[in-house]
């Protein structure tokens, strides 16, 4: 059963995001020009072409780390331009607000040209999040006027954050397009090696969304028929195989690229029907709707979906890399429920707490199975692991599970 209100057939306009949470791509490479750098009396970092300008370079000097030239920037436009000289272990560079990712760079293999991100803040104090870097974290200070605290009846925000919520799943629908063709190519060239990094990759947006996306079917298909079921042909395992369709998307790569090691023509055809199918899928997202009780039951779906597929071991049968769409379901949790954390908090906000506190839980151990020498960066998810963690993580997801699921009834009688 989906967790959406599709509005088909509805061409829908950008929604613009509020102010702390707006964030644009910006051009994979920092263009020169005329405008000259205004350097801020208090140190903090300069100010180009209407943007402060904060550069973030990823090393190895002994352990991986992340550092940022400037930790403090002027309120407005802040553009981060992250470079991964040497840090192999570090996979991605997030600035978050509480638990809400406001910009991000994944997939920052070293050497690769620097690519930025541009966000507008308002005066406050944000976390400089790199996963893998030896600290994780640091906290970046915007000086200047403060955001106004959220206005108007629970209600209210909690709609607000249904909305702003349905464009940050616009935005990981397109990431994951644009992942999905960096696949495409790889496997058209017949490159083994890129063909599974740019694979680990683009999974980490689809499990991020994989609640919002259940259950689109095709125009011409009916409901059970697997042959117009988006989300079917995107991600069918071994395991839910339906033999009328065969084999399709990510799955089918997969089994090529690990189990046989090997690049076909029937490969190159999986690569295509999925980037068509993706195509179709992100066309469908711009349409979606969100309330508040669907971003908590997604949220409660795709911690669901750690026990039954991730902990198991079932989704990634041929990789094993399990543990990469484990933290990216958690990551798509957490965001849903950060968009209603302004309401939640005049709601119930011990609960507010004790889901914030179970959250970091299930990240500290995550964090003890990482490995900056494995693809994707967490360790593989074998037989011997499996039986080594599952009982640890299961219990942190479900100690998290419980009270995600006292929230959608909450907001969903709310006034």
């Amino acid at each position: 059963m989906s967790r959406f209100t599709a509005a088909a057939g509805v061409a829908v306009a950008a929604v613009a995001l509020t102010t702390a949470a707006c964030a644009t791509t910006a051009p994979t490479t920092q263009t020169s020009g005329t405008a000259s750098a205004s350097a801020p009396a208090d140190g903090s970092a300069p100010v180009t072409g209407g943007a402060a300008q904060v550069k973030v370079t990823l090393t190895n000097n002994g352990s991986d780390t992340c550092a940022a030239d400037f930790t403090t920037a002027p309120a407005g436009p802040v553009t981060f331009t992250v470079e991964n000289v040497s840090a192999s272990g570090i996979t991605e560079v997030e600035l978050q607000n509480e638990l809400k990712i406001l910009g991000e760079k994944e997939n920052l293999a070293p050497g690769l040209p620097a690519s930025s991100f541009t966000v507008t803040l308002d005066g406050g104090t944000y976390t400089l999040y790199c996963l893998g870097a030896t600290p994780e974290t640091q906290t970046f200070t915007v000086t200047g006027q403060a955001a106004a605290s959220p206005t108007g009846s629970t209600a209210t925000l909690l709609n607000a954050g249904a909305k702003d919520y349905a464009t940050w799943v616009v935005g990981q629908s397109e990431e994951l397009k644009t992942a999905v063709t960096n696949l495409k190519t790889a496997i058209d060239a017949g490159d083994l090696a890129k063909s599974k990094a740019a694979y680990v990759n683009a999974r980490t947006f689809y499990e991020k969304i994989e609640s919002d996306v259940e259950g689109f079917v095709m125009p011409g298909f009916k409901v059970g028929d697997n042959k117009g079921n988006l989300d079917y042909l995107i991600d069918m395992r071994a395991s839910n195989l339906d033999e009328k369709v065969g084999w399709s998307g990510f799955h089918a790569i997969e089994r090529d690229l690990w189990k046989t090691g090997t690049i076909g023509d029937s490969t190159k055809k999986y690569s295509a029907d999925l980037e068509t199918n993706v195509g179709k899928l992100v066309d469908v997202v711009k349409t979606l709707t969100f309330k508040p009780e669907d971003l908590a039951n997604g949220a409660a779906a795709l911690l669901e979906e750690v026990q039954s597929n991730k902990i198991t071991g079932e989704e990634e049968e041929f990789s094993h890399t399990d543990l990469i769409d484990f933290a990216a379901n958690v990551e798509g949790a957490r965001q849903a429920f950060a968009y209603l954390q302004p309401g939640l908090e005049k709601i119930d906000a011990a609960l507010m707490t004790e889901v914030v506190t179970q959250f970091d839980n299930v990240d500290a151990e995550l964090a003890k199975l990482r490995d900056s020498s494995a693809l994707g960066g967490y360790i593989t998810w074998n037989d011997a692991n499996r039986a080594k963690y599952r009982k640890t993580l299961s219990q942190a997801v479900l100690s998290l599970q419980q009270p995600m699921q006292k929230i959608a009834e909450k907001v969903a009688t709310a006034q």
